[in-house]
């Protein structure tokens, strides 16, 4: 495997929003550990702040709003200073699209585990047109895969959730 080379320049805030503070820099796999750290940070934030549910999806749908519009730009930045077009090391998307697939979920662990699952298979898999939509350009293409796989894992789990 060829060891990754960061250059931490004058676009430090783009490496640090790209790589979710280093995560992406992660040996085995840096898309689920941005992943689970996500749903840790969530989970652990959701249960210490106890919103009513309602306020929860807010915040949960407002956050990845803003990381998705923060990711495309920094990703943008990161992956044309790496030389790649979607550098692995590149994960702010996996945490918009994690983002997403919580935004129905109660902080429960059951629920948020169904949510990293569904998430991960999506992201993995990437079923039409999320594939497709890694073919756009730069930064925008490095996150709308990940959104679409988000949405996907979230509207599998509102039909899970409507059957509890």
């Amino acid at each position: 495997m060829p060891q990754r080379r960061v250059r931490w320049g004058k676009t430090t805030w783009a490496w640090l929003t790209a790589t979710f503070f280093g995560i992406g820099l992660l040996p085995g796999g840096p898309g689920t550990w941005a992943s689970v750290a996500t749903v840790l940070l969530w989970t652990f934030s959701m249960r210490a702040l106890h919103p009513a549910a309602a306020t929860q999806m807010l915040w949960t749908a407002a956050a990845a709003v803003v990381v998705t519009l923060i990711g495309i730009p920094a990703s943008d930045i990161v992956a044309r200073e790496s030389g790649r077009e979607d550098p692995g090391h590149v994960v702010i998307d996996e945490v918009a699209g994690q983002l997403i697939a919580l935004i129905v979920s109660p902080a429960l662990w059951l629920h948020v585990a169904v949510a990293l699952l569904l998430f991960r298979f999506f992201d993995i898999t990437k079923p039409a047109p999320a594939r497709q939509l890694e073919r756009l350009h730069g930064g925008v293409g490095i996150m709308m895969d990940d959104v679409a796989a988000g949405i996907y894992a979230l509207l599998v789990s509102l039909l899970i959730h409507h059957r509890w």
